[in-house]
């Protein structure tokens, strides 16, 4: 018996931010470059982008710098800020579920003899 779950935050009805967005970003600040972070992931350029500008767009805000001179990539410090919200909103959200797994499988025990 297991409790399954999936936490993604919509406005519109459209997705803003998720799992799938958490990983691009985290894997963007890791390599500096959204090229190599699809790559990675295993996804292509144009869905990793597309998902990005999508984000940016439904929030109105920038989640990555270019770089001027040498065009690498930079979360922003919004982008570190959600990331660090939306990982403990998945922690939390992860040890409740824990907890009521506990819970529920103590019930079906006693129930069960």
């Amino acid at each position: 018996m297991e409790i399954k779950y999936k936490i993604w935050i919509e406005k519109d009805g459209k997705v803003v931010f998720g799992k799938g967005r958490d990983n691009i970003l985290k894997t963007v600040d890791e390599q500096h470059s959204l090229n190599a972070a699809a790559k990675k992931l295993e996804m292509s350029y144009r869905a990793a982008w597309g998902r990005l500008k999508a984000s940016e767009e439904r929030m109105g805000m920038k989640l990555v710098d270019i770089g001027v001179h040498d065009k690498s990539m930079q979360l922003t410090e919004q982008a570190r800020a959600i990331i660090k919200r939306f990982e403990k909103l998945e922690k939390d959200v992860e040890e409740l579920l824990h907890e009521a797994d506990q819970d529920f499988r103590k019930l079906i025990r006693k129930s069960g003899k």
